[in-house]
């Protein structure tokens, strides 16, 4: 097709790096060959017993009809309780909407709020749709580059110095995809401070606040103090604590006005999420929540054992994360050297590498706007995260390293 046929917005846009090297990886595996897959940020755990057991009495009790747009009053309740219980955050119904997933929450939020030129400051590295979504909504992404000495964390003087006339968000993403650093409450209120001075709103996204490891204690921006929330957005979901990725339910709690008109333009747009998944979400939000227990443990245990596997590698440095469950190793120490017969330009190289001659599906760090880097999702079992590492050992310096553990 003629390119000049489709609209400007869409031709801006470029395809999911993560959802690419995913689809890739799975073809491989559906040829026959043996990939070890560390592209997507899906957790390999089952979505509880409790919630589907929700979800299937609710389908035998006919609830599969159309429902309010912004979301069912049991499960705007039940995020309201959430939100007062976690973070001790008060909200109304009217403050409240559902989605389908957070990024839909994300994309209506950027759309209800922008108008074109509009400049929303996203640090980087950033999840991968973030600039995207501001592009098409015809706003302008200020990307803020952070630095892994200081933990990913932007720092209040860049944010600072960022802001210009047409600023009109900042977006905070803690725990973070793709590096797993999260704001720790002092950082987050000279954060605030700045956002309530220059009038500027915060879009903030939580999906991994239950994530957390070594005693972090993650704190909501917008409960800080009255200003601030009347400045922010939050946005959670359900798929990355409850394993609910397929499910498609995600959140956003923020002013009343705001709220309103993403749930004006989700109206125009999918009118109602699934119906079983509120039903179910319900559940997730009001039962017990001990099983999250075992599973942070499990990343934990996954996370200390390939950040020591990649700083055994020589000329690689990798951030420990303190939530969410990835890694984001520094492996610029190849570029520009020749392994096999194949020179690494780039992290895009390095992954093509990686994906061809050993069967490991990495992202690489240009989607996130940080080139250098690697991504590597351990929401898989330990059994093929040693796979996976002993392949990419082997790749980079030709013999499998001792991992110490």
């Amino acid at each position: 097709m003629n390119p000049s046929r489709l609209s400007e917005r869409v031709q801006r846009i470029k395809p999911s790096p993560t959802l690419a090297i995913d689809t890739r990886a799975k073809q491989m595996m559906a040829d026959g060959i043996d990939v070890i897959n560390f592209g997507a940020g899906e957790p390999d755990f089952d979505t509880p017993n409790f919630i589907k057991e929700a979800a299937i009495t609710a389908l035998k009790a006919g609830k599969t009809k159309y429902t309010p747009v912004g979301g069912i009053p049991e499960l705007k309740e039940a995020i309201i309780a959430k939100l007062k219980r976690d973070n001790q955050l008060a909200y109304s119904r009217d403050e409240v909407i559902v989605s389908v997933g957070g990024k839909h929450s994300l994309y209506n939020a950027f759309a209800a709020l922008l108008n074109p030129g509009d400049e929303v400051i996203i640090p980087s590295p950033f999840w991968v749709s973030y600039p995207d979504q501001v592009l098409l909504c015809d706003g302008k992404p200020v990307i803020v580059p952070t630095e892994e000495r200081d933990g990913f964390c932007i720092r209040p003087e860049m944010l600072e110095a960022a802001i210009r006339l047409k600023t009109r968000a900042f977006v905070l993403n803690s725990p973070s995809n793709p590096t797993g650093a999260a704001y720790p409450r002092k950082q987050l209120e000279a954060i605030a401070e700045i956002l309530v001075k220059r009038n500027i709103l915060c879009i903030s996204d939580e999906i991994y606040e239950k994530i957390v490891y070594d005693g972090f204690q993650f704190v909501s921006i917008a409960s800080l103090n009255p200003k601030i929330k009347d400045l922010t957005i939050t946005v959670n979901g359900a798929s990355k604590v409850y394993s609910m990725t397929g499910w498609r339910m995600g959140y956003a709690a923020g002013p009343k006005e705001i709220i309103q008109a993403m749930t004006k333009l989700q109206g125009q747009v999918t009118t109602n999420i699934n119906s079983a998944t509120q039903y179910a979400c319900v559940a997730a939000l009001n039962g017990s929540q001990d099983f999250l227990k075992e599973w942070v443990a499990e990343f934990k245990r996954r996370r200390d054992f390939i950040v020591k596997a990649f700083n055994a590698i020589p000329g690689v440095t990798c951030f420990n994360p303190q939530g969410a469950f990835y890694v984001f190793p520094n492996v610029s120490a190849f570029f520009g050297k020749k392994i096999g017969d194949k020179t690494i330009l780039g992290s895009e190289d390095l992954a093509q590498y990686l994906l061809e001659k050993s069967h490991v599906a990495v992202v690489p760090g240009t989607g996130f706007g940080a080139e250098g880097f690697i991504r590597l999702s351990y929401a898989t079992s330990m059994s093929k995260i040693e796979e996976g590492l002993k392949r990419i050992q082997k790749g980079l310096i030709k013999r499998p390293y001792k991992f110490i553990m």
